[in-house]
């Protein structure tokens, strides 16, 4: 598993619609690149992202059979994942793709049974 070099370049999602990083974008920042400069602390963290973000999976593929969000809790773990390794990150991003039009033809087809039954319905 490779790291995510440069992965802090270009987030959007770090600012507040201007020029002004956000606080907690900013601490965050700061404590990761404290973390990469120790190598031992960089592997125990690693490590542990991989660890909690592997236990999400396989928690949330243990629970896609029963009802409820199995699968939004394997994303979640993807996710994570995806955080420290460029693998995941990619795989997350597919992922998510792919659940997306999903849930885009599920819209479709509800709305095209929608308007069946309107137009079965007599008036």
């Amino acid at each position: 598993m490779e790291a995510s070099q440069g992965s802090e370049k270009g987030r959007d999602n770090e600012t507040d619609g201007g020029a002004e990083p956000r606080p907690s974008a900013r601490v965050l920042r700061t404590t990761r690149a404290l973390i990469r400069r120790n190598p031992g602390v960089n592997r125990v963290y690693r490590t542990s992202v991989g660890v909690v973000g592997v236990g999400t999976i396989a928690l949330g593929v243990a629970l896609i059979p029963l009802p409820g969000p199995g699968s939004l809790i394997a994303l979640g773990g993807l996710a994570l994942l995806g955080t420290e390794f460029d693998g995941a990150k990619r795989t997350s991003t597919a992922a998510n793709a792919a659940a997306r039009k999903v849930v885009a033809r599920a819209q479709r087809a509800r709305e095209q049974r929608r308007q069946k039954n309107a137009d079965a319905e007599p008036s």
